[in-house]
């Protein structure tokens, strides 16, 4: 049985406005609390410039740069899944479960062990492309891309063998072990803004090709044949989507590591608040992407004060309940 929509939220100006609201609430929260001694009045008033140097130290330069990081890495990984899910016909189609995240990282690792560390940013793109056509096509030609649970299995063991092909590299190469940890846990700890500007056309382009790519995609949700008959075609429309997925995806393993979950939780909750149909629930996975992402974040700071828990950590937290929730209901929003 699917989940219902209450009747009383609809994708209008009122769903527009809760979702602005959150994201204010989300930001406030990321730049006022921290594991240090910096509160909400003091981050405030140092962000507008006031305030001790230390304030400002802390605000501006770790703060602040962590926030927009945040927002960037929920853009990309809440429009990533929505389509992901959209194009599998399937609500737990999430890049984290589906290995696309870890093509991702294991594609990074992988070039860092051979020297190409300043590449990471294609070269995540690149993982993330393969993880991503390997899981749409594996959906196709079982016939059972429909089956959540059978998606999920294939996924997970997809992931399995990557996560096993990168520990295999790094227990090899220590040096390369030290590097890439950041990238097998996933976390914006310390990082900074020139560190994730290379990979910001990589979010840009993938959110454009989402809005462009929305339209046909709601036609192929209804049938391949309707699809057809409505003048669009459907292996050019799965082959948009990957592309769409590869960059948005990969730009966020790049600037955040495999953070997982965000690409499952923001696209059920959009499609709850907003309908099936891609055309409104991208929109709205837009809008909660970055407040999940943000949220997460702050509890990652707080949780266990003054060390930091990782950001897959909490995000695995939320998301794996919901995650065996909708399974063991069997209560999936349609798609």
């Amino acid at each position: 049985m699917a989940l219902e929509r209450p009747q009383s939220i609809k994708p209008s100006s009122q769903l527009t406005l809760l979702c602005a609201v959150l994201l204010l609430l989300s930001v406030a929260a990321s730049i006022g609390l921290g594991a240090g001694a910096v509160g909400p009045l003091e981050a405030w008033s140092a962000l507008g410039g006031g305030g001790d140097a230390q304030a400002r130290l802390v605000v501006l330069t770790l703060r602040l740069p962590r926030t927009l990081i945040a927002v960037l890495v929920g853009l990309a990984l809440a429009g990533g899944g929505a389509m992901l899910q959209a194009a599998a016909r399937n609500p737990l189609a999430e890049p984290g479960l589906l290995g696309v995240s870890a093509g991702s990282a294991t594609a990074v690792v992988i070039a860092i062990a051979l020297g190409l560390g300043h590449l990471h940013i294609i070269v995540a793109i690149g993982g993330a492309l393969l993880g991503c056509a390997l899981v749409l096509g594996a959906a196709r030609l079982s016939g059972r891309g429909d089956d959540p649970v059978r998606l999920v299995l294939a996924g997970a063991a997809l992931a399995s063998i990557l996560a096993a092909s990168s520990a295999t590299i790094l227990l090899f190469d220590q040096r390369t072990a030290d590097e890439v940890r950041f990238w097998t846990i996933g976390g914006i700890a310390g990082r900074s803004l020139a560190q994730v500007m290379p990979a910001l056309p990589a979010v840009g382009l993938g959110l454009i090709g989402a809005a462009v790519v929305a339209r046909p995609l709601a036609a192929l949700a209804l049938g391949e044949q309707v699809a057809r008959g409505l003048g669009q075609h459907p292996q050019l429309i799965r082959a948009s989507v990957v592309g769409c997925v590869a960059l948005l995806v990969g730009a966020a393993t790049a600037m955040a590591g495999p953070v997982g979950f965000v690409g499952l939780v923001v696209p059920l909750a959009a499609r709850w608040l907003a309908g099936p149909d891609i055309r409104r629930a991208l929109p709205v996975a837009l809008a909660l992407g970055p407040s999940f992402v943000l949220l997460a974040d702050t509890l990652a700071r707080l949780v266990a004060s003054p060390a930091e828990t990782p950001l897959g950590v909490v995000t695995a937290l939320i998301g794996a309940p919901v995650l065996v929730l909708v399974v063991r209901r069997q209560r999936l929003p349609s798609l």
